[in-house]
């Protein structure tokens, strides 16, 4: 086929390109000490790192500007709290200020004598616990009674019902009648006591555990750091306190309203030590995969270098950045993995690409023809993923802003390395090759080989050889495999109905992985898998389940509670919640039924507004659940239990059922609870997911249009973008692995990842000029199959270490990658190939090559007659598909 490509774009890149290598060859060691002072001086940004460093859970896992926000200033702005006079746990609009402990029977009923004697002992151990502050130049020794938060009576608020009424005798804990949940008719037993088995009449039976909560004051800032640093030394002490019980018939677990944020603090520590094994894993793969028996074309220093740019251009990017004040989230902490896994990558190609370039040219000329080749290629992987990245900050999540802004950049300082410092080096040691001399001691060997030497002297002592044929440096045994073996292996009928049967397999179990994904991140996860944290989640999913947040209904404007129709649609609105699965029938509570009530008995008026008003203000019951100001009742409360909450789809089902329930009601209400802000995510996930997926993929295929310009390749790389992101999100929900803002920035990583193999595989295969499907394939794999192994490789060499970590974040990170490059490599090395053989017929068959340049042929043996006629075919084939016609308009 003669017809013309449009290459507006990369014809004129490439000779950019071109002109930049030759300077490079000609001038570099600016080009590589520049880049070098630019990292030192950028790399003083982490001094700021302490600083920039945003790690809070609320401000970077829950959705930017989430409805629960604004729910929860509402509140607090009509509902202050009083922890000193007037504490209530479930009036609180954020967790408040506490610390936990779950103590499960080591049998089968903790309602025992036994039991409840070693609760005694475990509230005395935390009761005495005392802190030394030093507050104005003296020490103040505070324990938990001074600290505590307070009721109406001046006295700590009850850490359990049962404890509390049986702490002065505990053999009364086997006589007394528990009914659950609610205990006396007045207080609520369902968050105290968990795993209850009940009697015909509701009595408790036997229970598994109990759970004690000490609440501290915060109402002012002194109070706040009191109680912050007494939670601080508890969360030290209180293992080693535990212990030295010496507990017979209970086993416990604690928590505290900072332990989840501390634990996720904690986390970036247990990285870092990763850093160094996965630079080494690099290197040592690197050199490894550019080494050569040839003491001069060995490429090792080149390798090494090649990972060295790539931790530049980290250093170069975070500096940068911690340097502009952007906030440094843990998440941030996977790019590094990530960036050296891209950046090998791109060495491999450029150091590919210098192979092929004709030895006995000069060291500019061939920097010139490597930039030529490799860099458009280097251009398009980094625009993909760049703006994969960048397009992700428009996501509503903090950590996965962190993340991509990032990482985007530093895949930018990756590339501009690579094509200053990394190709300045690559112009050195060619100089090196040029006088050949010896990759290690620099010392000149002879070209020839002595047959009577030994073959490690000729392996060790003598090199710069090349093909005489080609004048380029002989072709890498790899690249030879996937010509001779995989290649024609992939062209055999059985082997193309094995694999499109396997395809459909794949596809089959993404779809169904796709209909199991769980939104939304498990707080537990913030914290390391050895924390204490885990263990006292998996009780209290355990063993209090049965009941979920006890949910605010928020009457948010003036109405007229003292008229009998209002007070019939707001009655009204809270039967309402109680159709929903979701929410108890008999557990509500209002003030208004209750006054109402009070009302009757007492014989107050309080059909007219000054009555109704009047005579609630003398009642200091419910004056925590009405906002009066001025005479007028500005809000008022009321509350709803919920229930049967036990998994991450409940939790999505329950916000959304009593938000649509809210939006219903006669009256302008709003719900909320604290924990509707981590909630929020479920609202907004799929939303953000779908809409960077899109929008990238978008992106990337108006790149590959402009950059790789052939219509049928478009349709092949929307083809394996498609099958890949399909395949992550099914088989990452067979992993484990949650759709959270972790895993959503993996899956926008998919969409870059996706063109970097199957773009060039595909374009290969429908530019070439065989005349064949099965042959255009095989040259496909020859040009492009070991790359696709290096880069994957490398990228999955990267991330390795990830799998090794304590940390969910770090290891999901890892999960999705392998994912992604272990898909994306299938689809560039397997699935493409047979599809494109299958369905590959593009109109009329091309010629089968250009006329060879006999003069290219002068002088060689006719046993060399083939293969000089297949270099001189590939060379035309890479000339058309990087240079096409130059008469195309």
């Amino acid at each position: 086929m003669t017809g013309c490509r449009t290459d507006c774009i990369q014809r004129p890149l490439s000779l950019v390109f071109y002109k930049l290598g030759k300077v490079v060859g000609r001038y570099p060691w600016w080009f590589l000490f520049i880049p070098m002072v630019i990292s030192a001086g950028l790399g003083a940004g982490f001094y700021f790192l302490p600083q920039r460093q945003a790690n809070d859970i609320e401000n970077e896992f829950t959705p930017i500007g989430g409805p629960a926000k604004s729910e929860r200033e509402f509140v607090r702005t009509h509902f202050p709290t009083n922890d000193s006079g007037h504490f209530s746990a479930q009036r609180l609009y954020t967790e408040g200020s506490f610390v936990s402990l779950i103590a499960v029977s080591m049998s089968d009923n903790i309602i025992n004598v036994d039991s409840f004697r070693e609760l005694v002992k475990l509230d005395a151990m935390v009761q005495n616990l005392s802190v030394t502050l030093k507050e104005q130049n003296a020490n103040v020794i505070l324990n938990f009674q001074q600290l505590c938060a307070k009721d109406m009576g001046g006295k700590c608020v009850a850490i359990n019902p049962l404890l509390s009424k049986v702490q002065s005798n505990v053999d009364l804990i086997e006589t007394i009648h528990i009914s659950y949940p609610m205990f006396e008719r007045t207080t609520f037993l369902g968050t105290y006591l968990g795993g209850v088995t009940l009697n015909p009449n509701n009595t408790v039976q036997r229970a598994k555990a109990v759970r004690l909560v000490y609440y501290l004051r915060e109402d002012n800032q002194q109070d706040r750091e009191r109680s912050l640093q007494w939670i601080e030394h508890f969360i030290k002490h209180v293992s080693l306190n535990i212990e030295m019980l010496q507990l017979k018939t209970v086993q416990t677990s604690y928590f505290s309203s900072i332990s989840r944020q501390q634990e996720f603090e904690g986390t970036t520590k247990t990285v870092i030590p990763l850093y160094s094994i996965t630079y080494f894993i690099a290197i040592f793969f690197s050199i490894i995969s550019c080494v050569r028996r040839d003491c001069v074309r060995n490429k090792t220093w080149v390798a090494s270098f090649g990972v060295i740019s790539a931790g530049l251009a980290v250093l170069s990017s975070f500096g940068l950045l911690l340097l502009c004040g952007v906030p440094f989230v843990v998440t941030a902490a996977n790019a590094p993995f990530l960036i050296l896994g891209v950046g090998v990558d791109d060495m491999f190609i450029m150091v590919s690409s210098w192979q092929q370039t004709k030895v006995k040219s000069s060291v500019e000329e061939r920097v010139g023809k490597t930039y030529e080749e490799a860099a458009v290629s280097i251009t398009i992987t980094t625009l993909t993923d760049v703006l994969a990245f960048y397009i992700g900050i428009m996501t509503s999540f903090g950590s996965v802003q962190s993340f991509c802004i990032y990482t985007g950049t530093a895949i930018l300082f990756c590339f501009l390395y690579n094509i200053t410092c990394f190709g300045a080096f690559l112009a050195l040691n060619g100089r090196r090759e040029e006088s050949n001399r010896h990759w290690l001691v620099c010392k000149k060997v002879p070209e020839q080989k002595d047959d009577h030497r030994s073959t490690f002297y000729n392996a060790c002592c003598v090199g710069g050889t090349f093909s005489a044929i080609t004048g380029t440096e002989t072709d890498h045994p790899m690249t030879n495999f996937f010509q001779k073996y995989y290649g024609p292996f992939l062209t055999n009928i059985w082997t193309k109905i094995i694999v499109v049967g396997l395809y459909g397999g794949y596809l089959a179990g993404s779809i169904y992985g796709c209909f199991q994904v769980q939104e939304g991140i498990d707080l537990r996860n913030l914290a390391t898998d050895s924390s204490y944290v885990r263990s006292f989640y998996d009780y209290e999913d355990l063993y209090f389940d049965d009941y979920g947040p006890r949910v605010m209904v928020v009457v948010t404007q003036e109405v007229s509670y003292w008229d009998v129709d209002t007070r019939n649609k707001i009655d009204k609105c809270i039967e309402s919640f109680k159709l929903s699965p979701y929410v108890s029938e008999d557990l509500s509570e209002s003030w208004l039924k209750a006054y109402v009530g009070h009302a009757e008995q007492l014989k107050l008026d309080i059909k007219d507004r000054n009555n109704f008003i009047g005579n609630l203000s003398r009642f200091p019951f419910w004056k925590q659940d009405v906002d009066i100001q001025s005479g007028t009742i500005k809000a008022s409360r009321f509350f709803i239990q919920t229930m049967n909450v036990t998994s991450a789809v409940d939790e999505k089902n329950m916000l959304n059922q009593v938000r649509d329930t809210a939006k219903s009601c006669g009256v302008p209400v709003l719900v909320y609870h604290p924990a509707f802000i981590y909630f929020d995510q479920y609202t907004v996930i799929i939303q953000n997911t779908i809409q960077n997926v899109a929008v990238a993929a978008i992106v990337m295929l108006v790149i590959s249009l402009l950059l790789i310009p052939n219509p049928l390749c478009s349709l092949w790389v929307t083809f394996a973008i498609a099958s890949i992101i399909v395949g992550v999100t099914g088989f990452m929900a067979l992993w484990d692995v949650n759709l959270d803002s972790i895993s959503m920035i993996n899956l926008v990583i998919c969409i870059g990842f996706s063109v970097d193999f199957s773009a060039h595989i595909s374009y290969a295969f429908v530019s070439n000029k065989k005349p064949t499907a099965n042959e255009r394939m095989i040259e496909a794999l020859h040009s492009l199959g070991y790359p696709i192994v290096q880069g994957g490789l490398s990228t999955i060499l990267g991330v390795i270490v990830l799998s090794t970590s304590e940390s969910y974040i770090f290891r999901t990170f890892f999960k999705i990658i392998f994912l992604v490059i272990t898909f994306g490599m299938l689809h560039g090395l397997v699935v493409l190939p047979v599809l494109l053989a299958l369905f590959g017929t593009f109109g009329k068959k091309q010629d089968s090559v250009k006329k060879i340049n006999l003069s290219q042929m002068n002088n060689v043996p006719q046993n060399s007659f083939d293969e000089t006629k297949k270099r001189v075919m590939t060379q035309s084939y890479m000339n058309d598909a990087f240079f096409p016609d130059p008469d195309c308009p």
